[in-house]
């Protein structure tokens, strides 16, 4: 809301930077309700006095250039305005604050991270059911590798020539992802958006580039599934800091349990909620509460075999691509138990099988 010219060019372009379509005023909106349903109102600082009496509303923003005169906190204060900016300074903040509301301020997705206690643990495995179930249960699901070593998860799913966007294509990401636009970019495989590693060369992944993506893919809702490395570096690290639970795969052997202190010692440093899944068979005298135990932490349950999982890969079928089959019945049990009314409590506190 604005007769400033140039003003209104500037926010103009930070819209389109944004990918938002503004809807333009000189004042107060006629038609009624467009004040209060829009989803953020930007007040130039020559448009705030006619903005006296429109009804109190979170969202609004006073925006002008030259905010050092003495009076603007006054007209900030009597618009009801959250924030005074004052442009080109506050440019950057403001790109992400209009592409927020063009996107839709939702709940963020539940973001859940699996690592392995140990190589060959069956982590990637499980970070694929666990998507691949999400899917099928009808939930907005994104699966994001995060294992440059690991070969590929979209191999895993079947789609490792599926056209999309893959990790390189991000590696010089800085600021702001939209969310909607990732989504778009990434192969669609069984229900599913797929973020994977390519083919060719090393390419280093900034964290900077890591923050951005995981920021965007969480903005979408639903759930995010991540699958890690076993090391913690400064990348794995930013994704560590944006999960809401992590499951920790341990196998039932001593010295899985041993290397799986490690990690969990190194995930914990940034990651509050780390549970244990178990994988048998176990050594003489271990069960899935034994392993829990002896790495002090909580128990999710035991992950179960399925027999012909290799062969059913072969024939291009996913980890929990059988819904009838006992790991797609261990991830729908786990999705219904995390994603409850009251999943966000115990999600800090610590569940049982």
């Amino acid at each position: 809301m604005t007769e400033d010219v140039e003003l209104l060019d500037d926010l103009l372009r930070l819209c389109a930077a944004a990918g938002a379509e503004p809807e333009v005023h000189h004042s107060l909106p006629e038609r009624r309700g467009s004040w209060e349903q829009a989803p953020m109102v930007l007040v130039g600082d020559d448009a705030a006095r006619r903005c006296r009496g429109a009804a109190r509303r979170r969202g609004v923003m006073l925006v002008g250039r030259d905010q050092d005169v003495p009076d603007v906190w006054r007209r900030a204060v009597e618009i009801g305005a959250e924030y005074v900016l004052r442009l080109p300074d506050s440019e950057g903040w403001l790109v992400d604050q209009i592409a927020n509301a063009a996107e839709g301020v939702g709940r963020p997705a539940l973001t859940v991270g699996v690592i392995g206690g140990r190589g060959g643990s069956g982590a990637s495995t499980l970070a694929c059911a666990l998507a691949v179930t999400a899917a099928r249960a009808g939930r907005r699901t994104m699966l994001i590798d995060g294992d440059p070593l690991g070969g590929g998860i979209d191999v895993l799913l079947g789609g490792e020539r599926t056209e999309g966007m893959r990790w390189p294509d991000f590696a010089h990401s800085k600021g702001r992802v939209g969310g909607g636009a990732l989504e778009e970019s990434l192969p669609a495989l069984h229900g599913l958006r797929v973020l994977s590693w390519g083919r060719d060369d090393w390419v280093v992944i900034p964290p900077s580039a890591i923050q951005a993506v995981l920021a965007a893919a969480r903005r979408l809702g639903g759930v995010v599934v991540v699958d890690l490395p076993r090391r913690v570096d400064e990348a794995v690290a930013e994704a560590l800091a944006q999960l809401d639970l992590g499951l920790l795969v341990v196998p039932g052997e001593l010295r899985a349990v041993a290397a799986a202190k490690r990690v969990a010692s190194m995930a914990g440093m940034v990651l509050d909620d780390l549970r244990v899944v178990a994988r048998g068979p176990y050594a003489a005298g271990l069960d899935e509460r034994w392993v829990a135990q002896a790495l002090g932490l909580p128990l999710v349950g035991e992950l179960p075999l399925e027999a012909g999982l290799l062969a059913a890969q072969d024939g291009g079928a996913p980890p929990g691509g059988s819904a009838r089959g006992p790991l797609a019945r261990f991830c729908t049990a786990f999705w219904e138990r995390a994603l409850a009314p009251e999943g966000v409590a115990s999600r800090t506190a610590g569940g049982a099988s």
